[in-house]
């Protein structure tokens, strides 16, 4: 499918010249992905005209179709667009009769909304109602809801953008504006009327209709002058009043009361109260019929993650999953002693709310929330200060951590870490107190089954093929860990070193064969090698370096470790594992366990163990949409990333933290 661009604003189409499916004025258009997904093939011969709605592009494709005998498209986004205004539309509408927004000429909605439906479409009408409402969904949804005082009755008018086309082809103008205000007094004389403000005077630095000044000093109105969320305004109003806004067809989706004042496409069809009378081309319709037409036949949608054609529910959950993810925290996080490069990244994991980075400790107000990297000291902060300790998570990413290579998961825990046994963690208490269900344990069971059939683990490196030796003999892989790290701090206890691991692991099992493998941190010179680490090899029968991981445990019989994620990763492949330490998968009844933690009563089952782990404890951003993603999802991507190869840190990196490293170790400087 192709869309060509003519340069010529002027003259009969065929002197163009261009074989394509579509032709438009503007260069944006012809080079917009998602565009060139929702469109479909011209078979006509002769090439669509193409445009964005009333825009210059759009009247030039009305124009020149009639012109010359062809038809055309315009574009417009869909009423679910997206999450945030600036990320690219997920529901753009085609129409090939005029554009929804200008009540002067029909358009293809309206013959929709006409259309009756089949008792399929009105039920289908009424769930996306209701998960419209259950989500709490708007045409744009990256905003927060409103959180301050409301009346305890008020009705909603809603202001809009000047010299927006909305308002220009639905038939208003500045008047409208001056007359719904007005009616909104009148005709609710015990009420207050409280103004929202459109979010593009903050955004985009746009003027609206009213003068905020002027409003305030009615004091039977209220002005609400911020970029949120219109869901609770709408949610608690008694009626919403409104010229030619969305927020008007939200509020019938909500069931509340709808005046107007110009004449948009939810107007004239007896659903709601209008100021100007109804073109003759609109009768009653359901509300039913609105809503099939608008969020199932009108638009066309695209899968934020695999850009291909869906439907409205998936839209909408997955724009729904989106709002929920973003308001998990509080709308001003503190961040503090980040690396440059990991900067970014807690944003894309802490997205939803404002970050400040490295703010003096005074100037935290109270009940501050703050962000660190995993056992960080983080002293001289307030008593009642909330603590998110952030680490990497179980399926992380094509290429090593210590490489710099961007995550796709994290965790962030505001009880304390998984790796650290000393005390609870908020993975412990999903683990020991949460409620596993059957869709979920279900949901497990298939994450599971399609990250061991797809050999994925936590960095999905590539490495030799390891062949398990010939003979009887029980096989025992033992993971080397980085001794530094502050998974043996905290959670090793009278082993604390590799070597000290395989000594044991050969005294108590001296009929195996043990398989000692070194981090691959470690192996790759990104991390120091533990004092006694050399002394491994007097214990174990073979040392393994540059091995798949996940090839081997599908080679040997059991996995004997301190605290490494390689024990998770064997569960997950039904191997025995042995832990001389206490990881966060132990003392849950399916480990072997030297020192078994007493506050971990419960006993569960694996899948009870990948649900606490994989879906319910750790945040996912997509690699390629930098959006919060689900697991499964993320599985996909890992599969994906680790086919072209595992990640390197660019050599610029890679030449600077020589460097620094080289510092560090000759005492001239830290490597912080």
């Amino acid at each position: 499918m192709k869309i060509a661009v003519i340069h010529s604003l002027s003259g009969p189409s065929q002197r163009y010249g261009v074989k394509a499916d579509y032709v438009t004025i503007s260069k944006s258009l012809s080079r917009n992905d998602t565009v060139s997904r929702i469109l479909d093939s011209n078979k006509g011969g002769i090439p669509k005209r193409l445009g964005w709605g009333g825009k210059p592009s759009g009247r030039w494709a009305v124009e020149d179709a009639k012109k010359n005998r062809a038809s055309f498209s315009l574009l417009e986004d869909g009423f679910l667009r997206s999450v945030g205004r600036e990320d690219e539309a997920l529901s753009i509408v085609v129409d090939d009769e005029g554009i929804y927004y200008d009540a002067s000429e029909p358009s293809r909605i309206e013959k929709l909304i006409f259309q009756s439906l089949e008792e399929e479409q009105k039920k289908r009408a009424n769930r996306l109602m209701e998960q419209w409402r259950e989500l709490r969904l708007s045409k744009y949804n990256a905003a927060r809801e409103y959180d301050g005082e409301l009346p305890e009755n008020y009705v909603l008018v809603i202001d809009q953008v000047a010299q927006d086309l909305s308002v220009e082809y639905g038939a208003a103008s500045l008047a409208s504006f001056d007359q719904m205000l007005h009616a909104a007094l009148d005709e609710h004389p015990d009420s207050v009327v409280v103004v929202k403000m459109h979010p593009d005077i903050y955004t985009r630095k746009k003027a609206g209709h009213y003068d905020v000044q002027t409003l305030e000093k009615n004091n039977r109105v209220q002005v609400i002058a911020e970029n949120c969320h219109p869901v609770r305004l709408i949610e608690q109003a008694v009626s919403v009043y409104t010229v030619t806004s969305q927020v008007g067809f939200e509020a019938l989706i909500w069931g509340k009361r709808v005046r107007t004042f110009g004449m948009p496409f939810y107007a004239g069809w007896g659903l709601t109260e209008d100021g100007l009378p109804a073109p003759d081309r609109r009768g009653p319709a359901t509300l039913e019929q609105l809503v099939h037409a608008a969020l199932v036949e009108y638009p066309r949608y695209i899968d934020p993650e695999r850009e291909e054609r869906c439907e409205v529910e998936r839209v909408m959950d997955y724009i729904g999953f989106q709002r929920q993810m973003r308001g998990r925290f509080p709308r001003t996080v503190f961040a503090y002693g980040f690396s440059a490069w990991k900067k970014p990244l807690v944003e894309d994991f802490f997205q939803g709310s404002n970050l400040l980075f490295d703010i003096g400790r005074s100037e935290l107000p109270d009940g501050a929330t703050l962000a660190v990297w995993g056992d960080k000291n983080v002293d001289d902060i307030p008593d009642n200060a909330s603590i998110l300790r952030v680490e990497d998570g179980f399926l992380r990413s094509s290429g090593l951590g210590a490489d710099l290579i961007r995550p796709l998961s994290w965790v962030i825990d505001d009880l304390g870490i998984y790796y650290d046994a000393s005390k609870s963690s908020r993975l412990e208490q999903l683990l020991q107190h949460a409620s596993f269900d059957d869709h979920l344990l279900e949901r497990a069971r298939r994450l599971r089954e399609r990250i061991v059939e797809s050999g994925i683990g936590k960095y999905n490196l590539k490495g030799s093929v390891w062949d398990r030796p010939e003979g009887n003999r029980p096989v025992i892989l033992v993971p080397g860990q980085v001794e530094q790290d502050a998974s043996i701090r905290y959670g090793a206890l009278d082993i604390r070193t590799n070597a000290d691991l395989v000594r044991v692991v050969r005294e108590k099992n001296p009929e195996a064969h043990v398989v000692y493998k070194p981090h691959p941190d470690v192996v790759a010179g990104l991390r120091k090698k533990g004092a006694t680490e050399p002394e491994a090899a007097e214990w174990c029968d073979e040392i393994v370096t540059n091995a798949d991981i996940i090839g081997m445990l599908e080679q040997v019989d059991e996995v004997h470790t301190l605290t490494s994620l390689t024990g998770f990763e064997a569960l997950l492949r039904g191997i025995a594992v042995v832990c001389y330490g206490a990881p966060f998968y132990s003392s849950w009844g399916l480990t072997q366990d030297f020192h078994p933690i007493a506050r971990r009563t419960r006993m569960i089952c694996l899948d009870e163990l990948v649900a606490g782990a994989l879906i319910l404890y750790p945040t996912y951003v997509s690699k390629n949409s930098e959006k919060y993603t689900e697991p499964e999802r993320a599985v996909e991507e890992l599969v994906e990333w680790r086919s072209h190869g595992p990640s390197r840190m660019p050599p610029m990196r890679r030449m600077k933290r020589f460097v620094l490293r080289a510092w560090a170790q000759s005492g001239i400087r830290k490597n912080a």
